[in-house]
């Protein structure tokens, strides 16, 4: 894997193609590209049977030129630099930056492969792929492109953790337009990750991101709750505001406030101090080890009719005043 940080600095993953990729991708490519020469060369031969010895050798020249230099260049250009053993093979050359190469690119790296690769026999270019840490020839350092690969495996997506039943649909007032994405990225990254980190390194990033959504929306979550419970259950509130906005068509999205998705802690069935294991299929537990915020040894339907008065009071149900 290369990261390469393109001038927006934008970091970009790219694998660079390796030695036995690009060297299948040019024999194919050469091997398009002397038939055509040979099919050009008995044409033009039959053509010139009646000129001298001077013009037939200008001719082979101009042919060696044209076919197998300006071929390989033409259609590097016009095909953004995925010729035929490239597409075959699911390479493709770009700049450095990530960008599509221009007629500049290829006219440098098809006159250095001239050097490099025809008249060398590749012995240049295989030496030079070997040696560079992103597997360059000589034409592509001169001409400041990379040959990457395109056909990648695809990596299975992991899902997020869901939050804790008794905190689903608790933060459905907490406005999360000033989250940005990257924020939303990295929270993502740890939750699907948590289970793989030191404890100790687990807890602080939960803590560290945690408040950085806190400084985002200017709310702090009700106490007792775990930084990385508390984060599913935001991530969970965007998921299911998202899903809304999609199937709903965006209709009465700024007018009407969300709905608890998944159950209210009222929904969430039995009573709230079996929540240990209840939390626990899904990898967190309640705070203080027994009981819902707010709650101790309670039902959940007395959960619920507490989060009611909570709400008749001007508050939602984890005590967040509504984003004003």
């Amino acid at each position: 894997m290369s990261e390469l940080v393109t001038g927006d600095a934008v970091v970009l993953e790219l694998r660079p193609a390796r030695l036995p990729s690009r060297a299948l991708a040019a024999a194919i490519d050469l091997t398009v590209v002397f038939c055509v020469f040979i099919l050009v060369s008995v044409v033009v031969g039959i053509a010139s049977v009646t000129l001298d010895e001077a013009a037939v050798a200008a001719i082979g020249v101009a042919l060696f030129l044209l076919v197998l230099i300006g071929g390989p260049i033409a259609v590097e250009t016009l095909s953004h630099g995925r010729s035929l053993g490239k597409l075959a093979c699911g390479l493709r050359v770009v700049r450095d930056d990530g960008g599509p190469i221009r007629f500049r690119h290829a006219l440098v790296r098809g006159a250095m492969g001239a050097v490099e690769i025809l008249m060398t026999f590749g012995v240049v270019a295989s030496i030079a792929s070997l040696v560079s840490a992103r597997g360059r020839r000589l034409g592509d350092v001169f001409a400041g492109t990379l040959v990457i690969r395109e056909r990648v495996t695809a990596k299975r997506s992991v899902a997020v953790p869901p939050p804790p039943p008794w905190l689903i649909g608790r933060f459905s007032q907490l406005d999360l337009s000033a989250v940005p994405d990257e924020l939303w990225l990295a929270i993502r990254q740890y939750l699907t990750r948590m289970h793989q980190l030191d404890a100790g390194v687990g807890r602080s990033m939960a803590a560290r991101l945690a408040d950085e959504v806190v400084s985002r929306t200017g709310i702090a979550p009700p106490q007792g709750i775990p930084a990385a419970a508390f984060l599913a259950a935001v991530v969970h509130e965007r998921q299911a505001r998202d899903a809304r906005r999609v199937f709903a068509g965006g209709r009465g999205a700024s007018s009407a406030a969300p709905v608890p998705v998944g159950g209210a802690p009222e929904a969430a069935g039995g009573t709230v101090g079996s929540a240990g294991g209840v939390a626990g299929s899904v990898g967190f537990a309640a705070p203080g080890g027994a009981v819902a915020p707010g709650g101790s040894g309670a039902s959940a339907g007395g959960a619920g009719s507490g989060a009611e008065k909570q709400k008749g009071a001007g508050g939602s149900s984890a005590g967040f005043a509504p984003p004003g």
